[in-house]
């Protein structure tokens, strides 16, 4: 027990300086002292600062796409729009639990870090097919062409991610747990007001191709 709390005190500070510093600008040492562990234990557990960066960018996504998952199977016999409202919910939340390590992700690959992309292709890749199975469910095709679905999309991930890599506007509203839960609900909020917009939008549209 006492080893995993270690081990997760060094991720923990991991996380906060790559988030504050950059991976490049913070050392063993950073890491090491404000874990309060010895920095042999970081040698150790994760062979150095790149395999503790490759653990913690597998790890949050392992976990990340689990929820993802399992969130699609508990919310399967909602409808589209609801469905693709909750998996919003879950990736903000998701993001928020992890707000330090998600900034640096996001940073890092709106940088074209190839260090970090490398690592995330596949995972990028899974969540992409999520995102857009089930936004695809919810776009209607007869009243929009595939260019202007994958523009909506585009649209969608760009929603998703932008509190992360433009954290600095955020910071001075977001102080303790509970600000981050209101956070999110704002935030899911305006999103789910978007899509209510865009079914709105599309089926008038249809209705009037059916009308004529």
């Amino acid at each position: 027990m006492k080893n995993n709390l270690s081990k997760q005190k060094v991720i923990e500070a991991a996380s906060s300086l790559f988030f504050q510093k950059g991976f490049h600008g913070t050392s063993v040492r950073d890491i090491a002292d404000k874990a309060n562990v010895n920095v042999s234990l970081i040698s150790y557990y994760f062979r150095g600062k790149q395999g503790l960066l490759e653990f913690a960018v597998t790890n949050y996504y392992e976990n990340y796409l689990n929820t993802l998952e399992t969130a699609l199977e508990e919310h399967k016999d909602l409808n589209a729009l609801d469905q693709i409202k909750e998996l919003i919910f879950i990736i903000i939340q998701y993001k928020q639990d992890n707000h330090q390590f998600s900034c640096f992700i996001h940073r890092e690959l709106s940088l074209d870090s190839v260090f970090v992309r490398e690592m995330a292709v596949t995972y990028l890749a899974k969540e992409n097919h999520f995102i857009s199975k089930a936004f695809f469910e919810v776009v209607n095709k007869r009243a929009t062409s595939i260019n202007d679905r994958n523009y909506l999309l585009m649209q969608l991930k760009g929603m998703l991610v932008t509190p992360y890599m433009m954290h600095n506007e955020w910071k001075d509203h977001i102080i303790g747990e509970s600000s981050h839960q209101l956070f999110v609900q704002n935030y899911t909020k305006t999103i789910h007001q978007w899509l209510d917009f865009l079914v709105e939008q599309q089926r008038e549209i249809v209705n009037e191709v059916f009308c004529k």
